[in-house]
C-alpha cells in the first residue's frame, strides 16, 4: 500500500507560484492586448480577480515558507519582487524552491 504525498507548505507555495505566474502572463500578454487593441476586456475581467487572489496568497505563502527554507533578507526580497516581473515566479521555483 503506497502513501499519498502530503502537501507541505513549500509544495503549496510551488503550486501557488506556478498559478500566479501563469495568470500574470495571461493578463499581460493576452488580456491587456485584447482589452486595448481589440476592445474586448473579457479576459481581463475573467482572470483579473483570480490573479489578484493568487498574488496575495503568493505573498502570504512567501512569508510562511521564508523561515522553513531559511531565506536571507535579500533572497526573500527577490522572491517578493519576482511576483511582479513576468516569468519571475518561474525563476523563483528553479532558484529558491
Amino acid at each position: 500500500m503506497s502513501k499519498s504525498p502530503v502537501l507541505t507548505q513549500v509544495n503549496v507555495f510551488k503550486i501557488i507560484s506556478y498559478l500566479e505566474g501563469i495568470s500574470y502572463l495571461i493578463l499581460l500578454f493576452i488580456g491587456v492586448p485584447m482589452k486595448y487593441i481589440a476592445g474586448d476586456p473579457s479576459i481581463v475581467k475573467a482572470v483579473g480577480m483570480p490573479h489578484g487572489v493568487l498574488f496575495i496568497v503568493y505573498i502570504f505563502m512567501a512569508i510562511v515558507v521564508r523561515q522553513k527554507l531559511k531565506w536571507n533578507t535579500l533572497s526573500f526580497i527577490i522572491v517578493l519582487i519576482a511576483s511582479v516581473i513576468p516569468f519571475g515566479t518561474f525563476y523563483v521555483d528553479k532558484k529558491y524552491l
